[in-house]
C-alpha cells in the first residue's frame, strides 16, 4: 500500500465562519471524528457534551469554535487532509452498506488520519481515481457545478464509433430533465468490436458518461477515471492510495 506522510499546511481563512451554525453531527464530522450518520448515532446515545453540557439531539445548533467533547475528551477541528484512491471494481462509494457490500473504506489504512469524506463518488462498476478530504468546504467548492474542473476518463464501449456519434456525444442528450454532453471526446484505440474512448467533463451528473452513452444505445464495459483538474492517477496501484502533498492539490485548480 503506497502512503504519503507530507500533510498540506492548513489554509489561512479569509472570512470568520464562527458565527455560523450547523446540525451538532455534521459539525463532529466537519472536525474529522467520523462520519455524519456516525456522529449523530454518538449524540443520540449521550456520549456527547456541547459547551459542557449533555446534547442528544443531532441537529442542535452548534457554531465551529464551540466546545465540543465525545466520551469526555475535547475533540478539534483537524488540519486539512486529502488523499486519493485507485478505486477497483465491485466496492460502493459510502461508509457503510446496508446491504453489506464492500465499501472504498475497506481499502484505506484509516489509522493516524480524520475523518476523510469522499470527494464524489465512483459507482459500484466504476474504477480509477476517488478523493477524500476532510476538508468539506473545499471539497465542495471542486464538485460545485460552477467550479467546471475538468474530470478525465477512459472508457470502454461496444462499438467502434464513427465521427457522427462521437459529435453526437460532444452535442449532448436530454435526459429527466438534464442536459448531458461532453466536453470532449477521442478514440484512444479501437478493435474490430469495442473501443477505448477519452471522455472528458466539466460539470458532475449522476452516472453522466453511462446516461449520456446509453441515450445512443451504447454500451459501457469499463470506464476508469484517470485525472481531475491536473491530477493524474498515473501508476497508482489498484487498490493503492496516498495522501496528497500541497504540489498535489496545486493541481485541482
Amino acid at each position: 500500500m503506497i502512503r504519503s506522510t507530507s500533510r498540506p499546511p492548513p489554509r489561512r481563512a479569509t472570512t470568520s465562519t464562527a458565527g455560523v451554525r450547523h446540525g451538532l453531527a455534521r459539525v463532529i464530522s466537519k472536525r474529522g471524528y467520523c462520519s455524519r450518520s456516525q456522529a449523530a448515532e454518538l449524540v443520540r446515545a449521550g456520549r456527547v457534551q456541547l459547551n459542557d453540557r449533555l446534547e442528544r439531539d443531532p441537529e442542535a445548533p452548534t457554531r465551529s469554535d464551540d466546545r465540543i467533547r465525545i466520551d469526555g475528551s475535547d475533540i478539534a477541528a483537524a488540519a486539512p487532509v486529502w488523499l486519493m484512491l485507485n478505486k477497483p471494481r465491485g466496492y460502493v462509494t459510502t461508509a457503510s452498506d446496508e446491504r453489506g457490500r464492500d465499501t472504498v473504506y475497506a481499502l484505506i489504512e484509516t489509522a493516524g488520519l480524520p475523518w476523510l469524506a469522499p470527494v464524489g463518488r465512483l459507482d459500484k462498476a466504476s474504477e480509477g481515481l476517488l478523493l477524500f478530504t476532510n476538508d468539506s468546504a473545499a471539497a465542495a467548492r471542486l464538485t460545485a457545478p460552477e467550479s467546471h474542473v475538468d474530470k478525465s476518463y477512459h472508457v470502454q464501449i461496444n462499438r467502434v464509433p464513427d465521427a457522427v456519434l462521437l459529435t453526437r456525444l460532444r452535442d449532448g442528450v436530454d435526459d429527466a430533465g438534464e442536459r448531458l454532453a461532453a466536453k470532449s471526446v477521442s478514440v484512444l484505440r479501437a478493435g474490430e468490436k469495442n473501443a477505448w474512448l477519452q471522455i472528458v467533463l466539466d460539470e458532475g451528473r449522476n452516472r453522466q458518461i453511462r446516461r449520456l452513452l446509453a441515450a445512443h444505445g451504447i454500451e459501457v464495459l469499463r470506464l476508469l477515471r484517470v485525472a481531475i483538474g491536473g491530477l493524474q492517477l498515473g501508476d497508482l496501484p489498484k487498490g493503492g492510495w496516498r495522501v496528497l502533498s500541497a504540489a498535489d492539490l496545486a493541481k485541482l485548480g
